[in-house]
């Protein structure tokens, strides 16, 4: 069996314990004790040689300087976003700690609910090292089917760029606006995720598969994804710190538009409904934002 190393007990973290220890050795490790059988110390974590990898963007690059000890890993990154103070994607900072050939970067619809109940997902498991990519794809269960890419930076823009539109699709739903409207929002959330990743050379295969559309459909319509329950909340005039407080966990698609919105400054990349989110997070009436986006 494969020794694998889980970092983050979050939710996320839990159920990809759960599912990989259908066909390897794995142990699990958070900054918090977790009354889990399989939990340890992060020291004995970091001396397997598959590492996955939890830890939410805007608090990586601290975790990785004060944590993080290479000694050769494998290292899945199982998180999803960009990092507001920097714009840096997930690759340009596990890259200081990691050799390319050893990172990968997972993607695709998986709310943590349903793999811990074993339901059928697919995912895609993104490398630029083929072999690296393959050696991940093939620990997890049978009930997730794996495909793998080298469009990293797709499948990083896809992860990230699609929770800043289920923001905006919460706020739709909460605004009673209807289906017609929820559907235009999320199709043209995927035409400005794609011209976002194309700027950065991402390739448009990835936002038509499992990286982009199937993960941007499943996160932009359910109120199981914490994203779309911001948006919820914003809807009904709550500051995003009161609805961070309510949700209680970390919403990636907060920082992530704050970082979309300094992106899009400084290199005059066209961001509609990013900009609308990162106004609305602002203070910005929701339904103003509406009004503006129909005119534009």
């Amino acid at each position: 069996m494969t020794k694998v190393g889980v970092i983050g007990a979050g939710k996320w973290g839990e159920a990809l314990s759960f599912a990989m220890g259908e066909k390897n050795d794995v142990i699990i490790t958070s900054r918090t004790p977790r009354q889990m059988s399989n939990f340890r110390p992060l020291c004995e974590v970091l001396e397997r040689p598959y590492l996955i990898v939890t830890v939410p963007a805007q608090q990586v690059a601290q975790w990785l300087k004060e944590h993080f000890v290479y000694s050769g890993q494998k290292v899945l990154v199982a998180a999803k976003g960009i990092e507001a103070s920097s714009g840096r994607f997930l690759n340009e900072i596990y890259s200081e700690y990691v050799p390319e050939e050893n990172l990968a970067f997972l993607s695709g619809p998986s709310f943590a609910s349903e793999v811990l109940r074993k339901l059928p997902t697919a995912l895609v498991v993104n490398s630029r090292s083929p072999q690296t990519a393959d050696a991940f794809a093939s620990l997890f269960p049978g009930f997730i089917r794996t495909y793998t890419s080298d469009d990293v930076i797709g499948a990083e823009v896809a992860g990230a760029y699609k929770n800043v539109i289920a923001i905006a699709a919460g706020i739709c739903e909460g605004l009673g606006l209807g289906h017609n409207a929820a559907a235009s929002l999320i199709a043209r959330g995927l035409v400005e995720m794609e011209r976002f990743g194309r700027a950065y050379g991402a390739r448009e295969e990835s936002f038509l598969g499992l990286s982009g559309a199937g993960d941007l459909f499943l996160t932009a319509s359910s109120p199981m994804s914490r994203n779309y329950r911001v948006g919820l909340g914003l809807a009904e005039g709550k500051s995003k710190e009161a609805v961070c407080a309510a949700i209680g966990e970390v919403s990636e698609g907060i920082g992530t538009a704050y970082a979309l919105h300094e992106i899009a400054l400084s290199r005059g990349i066209y961001l509609p409904i990013a900009g609308e989110v990162y106004a609305i997070l602002e203070g910005k009436s929701p339904r103003q934002s509406l009004k503006d986006l129909i005119e534009r």
